[in-house]
């Protein structure tokens, strides 16, 4: 097996765009689609082919490769690629899609004779562009030596959780992460909207916390989109965000597990979104302190 591949693309939001072009970068055929044509567009710039539909991006492709919405998305497009799909074709299954999608994913791939990688990501716009995302994956041993170069193109490690996809071991891993990349963005916000409320200069904040256990760059970094007004474009989106931490309460439920800070923030993304924040960065979700759509100047 070469180390160069083709690779079919399903999905170039803020995500599957960078992995796509990195992909180019890295000597890898690209064949991409997405549901609303003008964001695959830009990738033909960049050497990819831009396809009319999934089908015809899975033609010839060595690694199929989801980064949609969610689950039922995922499952949808691959339905649409089926009559293409190639049996002993690798897929790739990154997006975030939960628990008990994963098993729905699995079943397909079995069904069309492709091998099954559960491969979430952790990181947002500026690492995806960069590739330095971090990849989470279970899959077969016997096929990593096809998934290597992607996983590599894309991303600066790999984190193996399993041999078997369908297990879900990686989207378990990514969910346990979110909760916390979740959980501390609302808490930023808060913190903001709080300062906002009691006439405390944020910068005040900092100071308190600076060089301490409680700093982190990741507070500073979100608290930075909101002060300085640099919402958009969105380096992950508040309605997505709110997918996500859904996706966490559901787990936690099955599991018998109650997460009041999931729920919590799943509740301010929603409201967020609801105020028209939808497709701003998740940061956004300072505005759901507010009963209309507040500002972020003191």
């Amino acid at each position: 097996m070469t180390d160069k591949l083709t690779v079919s693309v399903l999905g170039t939001g803020i995500m599957g765009a960078a992995m796509a072009r990195n992909l180019v970068r890295a000597g890898h055929t690209v064949r991409a689609w997405n549901r609303t044509r003008a964001k695959a567009d830009p990738l033909a710039a960049d050497g990819a082919f831009v396809a009319d539909s999934p089908a015809e991006a899975v033609e010839g492709a060595d690694v199929v490769l989801t980064m949609l919405y969610d689950g039922p998305a995922a499952l949808d497009v691959m339905g649409e690629a089926a009559p293409a799909l190639r049996s002993g074709a690798v897929w790739v299954q990154s997006t975030t899609a939960g628990i008990d999608a994963i098993a729905d994913l699995a079943a397909f791939a079995r069904e069309h004779g492709l091998v099954f990688y559960d491969a979430p990501v952790l990181g947002t716009r500026e690492p995806a562009e960069a590739g330095q995302l971090t990849v989470l994956a279970a899959g077969p041993v016997e096929g990593r030596a096809t998934v290597t170069p992607v996983f590599d193109a894309v991303g600066a490690r790999t984190v193996w959780t399993g041999e078997d996809g369908a297990a879900g071991t990686a989207t378990r891993l990514k969910l346990v992460a979110n909760s916390w990349v979740l959980a501390v963005t609302n808490a930023a916000g808060e913190v903001l909207a709080l300062s906002k409320a009691l006439e405390v200069d944020p910068q005040r904040f900092f100071e308190v916390i600076d060089g301490g256990p409680l700093d982190m760059g990741y507070l500073r970094a979100k608290s930075g989109l909101v002060l300085n007004d640099q919402l958009s474009p969105a380096q992950f989106a508040v309605a997505t965000a709110a997918k996500d931490a859904r996706l966490i309460v559901e787990a936690g439920e099955r599991y018998g597990v109650r997460l009041d800070v999931a729920e919590a923030s799943a509740q301010r993304f929603e409201r967020a979104a609801a105020q028209g924040h939808g497709a701003e960065d998740m940061a956004a979700a300072y505005f759901a302190s507010f009963d209309e759509k507040g500002t972020a100047e003191e």
